[in-house]
């Protein structure tokens, strides 16, 4: 790969990075927190590439006053050789393509079937719900009430969660979200086991649960599961922040 194709790769690179950063696509991949960042890495990957061709181009139009038509020959020679290296460093080019011409979507039903949904301790205690009913409440925040405050600060109260849905084995489906630290790399899935009016719905639809804590849990070995028993629930419109954090 020439140094003129490098450069333009670059360059490529960061404009794919600035298009990213600047729609919600981003925030498939990272928290919304680090949109400045992005914007920095893209404008300074355009200018890196940029700058780069234009200097080489200018270096090839103004060569060295002393040169000989021997040494002219070999560095000709030698630039048709370089040119016609390996073809296998284009295929670099092609995550660029896809995240110009099919983004990939944001991590789903799929994901949270092959991972643990590992429930973490709180490190203070829980604070009592705001007042009215339904009150909404993060999946998050719902489950790590459930498993370690057995529901206590949830009794007598009627919770609205939003979520994916995630199909449950044997039937039923749990409902769903995924948690990031940083960027889509470290994510966990939190997941709710739902009976009651439940209904029926496809894998990865959006849902809005309405219902009350019931006690006990299920899930895999290393998971924690609780549940919910739900008097309501209907589809809705996928958020425009897919991961809880």
């Amino acid at each position: 790969m020439s140094r003129q194709a490098q450069s333009l790769l670059v360059t490529l690179l960061g404009s794919a990075v600035l298009r990213l950063s600047l729609t919600d696509v981003y925030l498939r991949y990272v928290k919304a927190g680090l949109r400045p960042y992005l914007l920095v890495a893209g404008v300074l990957l355009i200018a890196i590439g940029v700058v780069s061709f234009w200097r080489d181009v200018l270096v090839q139009r103004q060569p060295s006053a002393g040169r000989t038509a021997a040494t002219d020959h070999q560095v000709e020679h030698a630039g048709h050789d370089h040119a016609h290296g390996p073809a296998v460093a284009w295929l670099l080019l092609l995550p660029v393509l896809a995240i110009f011409l099919v983004a990939p979507p944001a991590l789903g039903a799929y994901s949270a079937n092959r991972g643990s949904a590992v429930v973490g301790k709180p490190t203070t205690a829980f604070a009592a719900l705001p007042p009215g009913n339904p009150v909404d409440v993060t999946l998050s925040d719902y489950a790590s009430r459930a498993v370690w405050d057995k529901g206590r600060s949830m009794s007598g109260r009627t919770v609205r969660l939003r979520g994916f849905v995630t199909p449950r084995k044997g039937g039923g489906y749990y409902l769903t979200r995924i948690t990031i630290a940083c960027c889509a790399a470290d994510s966990r899935p939190i997941k709710v086991g739902v009976s009651g009016a439940a209904g029926g719905f496809p894998a990865d639809t959006w849902i809005e649960v309405t219902g009350r804590y019931t006690p006990g849990t299920e899930g895999g070995r290393n998971e924690l599961i609780p549940r919910i028993q739900v008097t309501d629930v209907h589809e809705i419109a996928p958020p425009r922040e897919p991961y809880e954090q």
